[in-house]
């Protein structure tokens, strides 16, 4: 008869001594499921037609916007873009950290050289740590207005959100159209050094809605059956405008922005920056009808033009009794709030908090006061008056700090910082404005012009950072988004006028701040923000209005690599544009 292996006592008992360690040893490593997702961008003239006409619109595989990217928390992005357009472009994974992969960020010129028409270049990082909605978008010139598509991240597989799972999700994202070639109506403004023309419509993913000419058959719409819960991921994606947003009678329970979750609270409007993102759910709990879903501007600069239009989409119930034959019943219209209404903005920006306590940096190593607003640059003798269309003959521009932000040319400042090439940037940003002065009181005409640089601030890595970012009233005081590449931040406080360190550092939430990658500068005030720097790499700063960024109003931080590969940045990959 055979033996039976597990009659000797000696094998059997290292069998299960085996056995255990085995099983000790894959308990111990991380059960994961992440997935790696390969997309293939195409950047090409696509006819679109809008308010009635038809123009060769830049866009990614031939859609407007461009394609929703889903995935999990965990998973990698493998997205290869082929530039089939006339002009230079790249893209940005707006809100994605980009932990050590700061050569797929994006930004023309900061993270990489543009990928000229014809080249093509693969954006490869991971998703971590992150879960909501984000969004992606061109990072070059004005490209923008066109080019984007949202990105959503679920949580990990067998995880769940921290609210009742939606009946639906529906991504809803504002923009801006014009009627007219974006990039030739920014580089008229460049060459004029005069405001650009403002937008001629706002649009709900890519539509303008019901209340513009020849749009009304294609207005969106977002279906809901009554007594369903659903999610509205909203995303302004706009250039130049804060929007205001509502759906008519209904409330909005606020759970999310800029892909961290939120204490959750509900309000009947939302405000939203360009760059910004907020996750909201809506529930049907009113009589089955068609309820307007609208956008319009928050325009916080007193007297400067502004799109004063209104975009729509139509929540519509499924149990909406039909109109009689022949008759139109326009959807229930909500009550905007007025343009100027910084009131009920500053009322829902200042509601979000983290939904539980969060380790705030309370050992600043670095604290910093940034001026961020507009001037003008006086021209210079024998200028043409063409070239200086600005407010008495001058050219607009932008700063923090004085200095006004010039991109390079030759090299993106991360190649620059990799391959120590001299002569690109200097690391003299400085850490406070040069003149203290009545910053959103009247402003001497001597403040008015900057200097013109490209000047970064040096950090290591590890360093806890504080950055006051105070409006000023140069030109004109304006609310400003302010998003900075590779970071998320504690909003730890904001608030009207100067800050004044020893009355408003009382005010300071270090308990449950929200996270943010855009915060929204009050009009004629102040917020302040921290975080760590974590994340070597050139990481830039700017408002995301295009038109101040075109101007100058960015900075940037070089952060250092730390002790070993963890903490290093990547080496960057074969296929990086060069300029």
């Amino acid at each position: 008869m055979e033996a039976n292996s597990f009659s000797n006592p000696f094998g059997s008992f290292f069998f299960f001594l085996f056995l255990g360690i085995l099983l000790v040893f894959t308990s111990a490593m991380p059960i994961t499921n992440a997935k790696t997702h390969y997309h293939d961008f195409v950047v090409q003239a696509t006819p679109v037609k809008r308010l009635c006409r038809t123009h060769s619109t830049i866009t990614v595989n031939g859609m407007y916007p461009g394609p929703t990217l889903e995935v999990n928390n965990g998973d990698t992005l493998v997205i290869n873009v082929v530039n089939r357009a006339r002009y230079n472009v790249t893209i940005h994974w707006h809100g994605v950290r980009q932990i050590r992969t700061g050569w797929a960020d994006g930004p023309e010129f900061v993270t990489q050289c543009p990928i000229r028409p014809g080249g093509s270049y693969t954006y490869r990082f991971t998703i971590q740590g992150q879960e909501g909605t984000l969004w992606w978008h061109a990072h070059s010139s004005w490209l923008r207005a066109t080019v984007y598509g949202a990105l959503i991240v679920r949580p990990k597989e067998g995880d769940s959100y921290p609210f009742t799972k939606p009946k639906r999700e529906t991504p809803i994202l504002l923009g801006e159209w014009w009627d007219a070639n974006p990039i030739d109506v920014v580089r008229q403004a460049t060459r004029t050094g005069a405001a650009p023309n403002i937008s001629d419509a706002y649009t709900i993913n890519g539509q303008p809605g019901d209340l513009y000419n020849c749009s009304s058959k294609d207005t969106i719409i977002v279906p809901i059956d009554s007594g369903e819960t659903n999610l509205l991921r909203v995303v302004n994606s706009g250039l130049n405008q804060q929007l205001f947003f509502k759906v008519a009678n209904h409330q909005l329970t606020v759970v999310g922005a800029d892909a961290s979750y939120v204490k959750p609270f509900t309000t009947s409007v939302l405000m939203l920056g360009p760059g910004q993102t907020t996750d909201v759910l809506i529930t049907a709990d009113q009589p089955p009808a068609r309820y307007y879903i609208a956008g319009r501007a928050y325009a916080s600069a007193q007297g400067a033009p502004f799109d004063n239009t209104t975009t729509t989409a139509i929540l519509e119930y499924k149990s909406a009794p039909c109109p009689a034959k022949g008759l139109k019943v326009k959807p229930v219209m909500p009550t905007m709030p007025q343009f100027n209404d910084t009131a009920t903005a500053t009322a829902f920006t200042t509601s979000f908090r983290s939904p539980r306590q969060v380790e705030v940096p309370t050992k600043i190593d670095h604290n910093l006061l940034f001026t961020v607003g507009l001037g003008l640059n006086n021209c210079p003798p024998g200028a043409s008056r063409s070239t200086c269309q600005g407010p008495n003959g001058t050219r607009f521009t932008a700063s923090m700090n004085n200095e006004s932000f010039m991109l390079p040319s030759s090299f993106s400042l991360l190649q620059a910082h990799q391959q120590g090439i001299p002569g690109v940037f200097t690391t003299d940003f400085p850490a406070n404005p040069p003149v203290q002065f009545d910053y959103t009181g009247n402003v001497s005409r001597s403040l008015w012009q900057p200097n013109r640089g490209t000047k970064l601030y040096k950090l290591k890595y590890g360093d806890t950072v504080q950055v006051v970012l105070q409006g000023t009233s140069i030109f004109t005081a304006e609310n400003h988004p302010i998003h900075l590449h590779g970071y998320d931040f504690y909003i730890v406080a904001e608030g009207f006028g100067n800050f004044n360190p020893s009355r408003d550092t009382s005010k300071f939430n270090l308990v449950d701040p929200p996270l943010r990658n855009t915060v929204s500068l009050p009009v004629g005030g102040w917020a302040v923000i921290r975080f760590v720097a974590d994340n070597p790499g050139v990481w830039i700063m700017h408002c995301h209005l295009d038109v101040h960024i075109t101007w100058g109003l960015a900075m940037a931080f070089l952060v250092e690599n730390g002790v070993g590969e963890l903490q290093t940045l990547q080496v960057p990959p074969a296929d990086l544009p060069i300029c």
